[in-house]
């Protein structure tokens, strides 16, 4: 998946303006985002908020993405979720509250990636070993850490979005 006449991004060279060490974390974003933008191209708004097998719809997953990318980038600039993201996350996957368009949700994922990398090429890499404390329990984490699991998990739940969208598509 992604742009098929050209590598995936990884192996497209060093980013210009982003630390080296943070370079895996933007490459695996963009890689998302390539390949989100991609799959969501044709995709039959009568099927986002459809789960697939009892699991959650692509809608849930739109929403995750781009929730989870705001609320980690959070704790690694060391600051608490406000009201607003703690909102964000409640309606995650539910459709009756707000309407969203497949199109609004993956507008809002690439502006969520783009502030990402905003954020990624200003960082600092002396501190990314800094504690960062994450959610109300503050749970241990380094600015590395929640870097690195911004990246795996948006991708984890990529695939999920690829396997849910696929099946629908074709059932």
């Amino acid at each position: 998946m992604g742009n098929i006449n050209q590598p995936e991004v990884w192996l497209r060279g060093p980013l210009i303006n982003m630390p080296p060490l943070l370079q895996p974390v933007a490459h695996a974003l963009l890689q998302a985002r390539e390949e989100l933008n991609a799959l969501m191209e044709s995709f039959d708004e009568g099927y986002l908020w459809q789960p697939v097998a009892g699991m959650a719809s692509a809608g849930f997953h739109l929403q995750h993405l781009t929730g989870v990318l705001n609320r980690l980038f959070t704790y690694a600039r060391n600051e608490g979720l406000t009201e607003e993201q703690l909102d964000y996350l409640k309606e995650e996957g539910k459709p009756t509250t707000k309407v969203y368009t497949s199109a609004q949700l993956v507008k809002n994922f690439n502006q969520e990636v783009e502030a990402a990398l905003r954020q990624l090429s200003q960082e600092v890499e002396d501190r990314l070993t800094d504690f960062r404390g994450v959610g109300r329990q503050q749970l241990p984490s380094t600015l590395i850490g929640l870097y690195t699991h911004a990246a795996e998990h948006t991708m984890r739940h990529l695939g999920q979005l690829i396997v849910t969208v696929n099946v629908l598509k074709h059932s």
